[in-house]
């Protein structure tokens, strides 16, 4: 194992929380807690529940590594309470956090930066005004809340009570590529079959339910392409750590952006940890070189 330097003794796993993804968090930070543990790293798991600063406070660490997903854990509500506790963390900060839970604010900025984004549905409470569309929360993650609908039918069975916090957007042809970007170089683009033929919650977390190929099977030259374009987007929203770029290579050869996961999945069917493989990197060294760049952003005299 090549061990980067850890400038920290003693560190917390943050997993857990209150969010919809609160299983999936439990399963990526017993991941991470176990390989830090393994490569000699005196890490505890924090299942942060109910009074968050106090378990965190209680912890004694010098340094956190943010296994949450969701809801409070990755929409930069930690990252600013641990900014106030002067504590250094993984990931991205405060704003950038904020931002990339936000799917349609995302989209904006990713446009703006010139990179190609999805067509967006108008919806109204009678549902979108074209169909097929993908329905989509617009601050969930894991594809919480994903659906592919078809038809008017297929809106009337939802019975949303309301579309404040949803989009929708036109389905895209062409194959689906998930592409991490670890301190700032991208890794191998994950393709991603799904037997069902949405990624969807099931197909991203049942074993066997999706099919995945690493490095994608797309010709070399937009391989290099798609990755440039993975780290342009994160450098436009202001990401680092370990962001994972979601894409569909559409017809033509064009990447067009869905989304950006600040804090991918680290279970044993996620994207980033294969994508690490794939470039020689085992799970413990990914993790490990998530921690070595823990830092806070705000606070002066805290280790980068």
């Amino acid at each position: 194992m090549n061990r980067p330097d850890i400038p920290f003794h003693h560190v917390g796993v943050l997993m857990g929380g209150t969010s919809t993804e609160r299983e999936v968090s439990l399963r990526s930070g017993t991941a991470v807690l176990e390989a830090l543990q393994h490569a000699g790293i005196e890490a505890i798991g924090i299942d942060l529940q109910m009074d968050w600063p106090q378990q965190i406070k209680d912890a004694n660490v010098d340094a956190v590594f943010i296994a949450l997903h969701g809801t409070l854990g990755e929409d930069g509500c930690v990252q600013g309470l641990l900014e106030m506790m002067r504590i250094p963390y993984t990931g991205s900060g405060v704003l950038a956090s904020a931002l990339c839970m936000h799917k349609t604010q995302t989209l904006n900025v990713l446009k703006q930066a010139g990179l190609n984004v999805p067509v967006s549905i108008a919806l109204s409470e009678n549902g979108p005004s074209r169909y097929p569309v993908f329905l989509k929360p617009e601050a969930e993650g894991s594809s919480v809340g994903l659906h592919y609908l078809k038809s008017q039918q297929d809106w009337d069975d939802l019975k949303l009570s309301t579309v404040q916090g949803w989009m929708a957007e036109m389905p895209l042809k062409g194959p689906e590529l998930a592409v991490s970007v670890l301190a700032g170089k991208a890794l191998p683009p994950v393709e991603v079959v799904p037997k069902s033929g949405v990624y969807d919650y099931a197909s991203k977390y049942t074993p066997g339910a999706t099919e995945y190929f690493c490095p994608a099977r797309i010709p070399p030259e937009s391989l290099r392409y798609c990755m440039q374009q993975a780290e342009a987007a994160v450098r436009a929203v202001g990401a680092c750590g370990a962001p994972r770029v979601d894409m569909i290579l559409h017809d033509g050869g064009e990447p067009v952006m869905l989304e950006i996961n600040t804090i991918p999945g680290m279970t044993q069917t996620s994207l980033l940890p294969k994508a690490a493989a794939a470039s020689g990197i085992d799970f413990a060294t990914l993790c490990l070189k998530i921690l070595s760049q823990a830092r806070c952003e705000h606070v002066k005299g805290v280790m980068a």
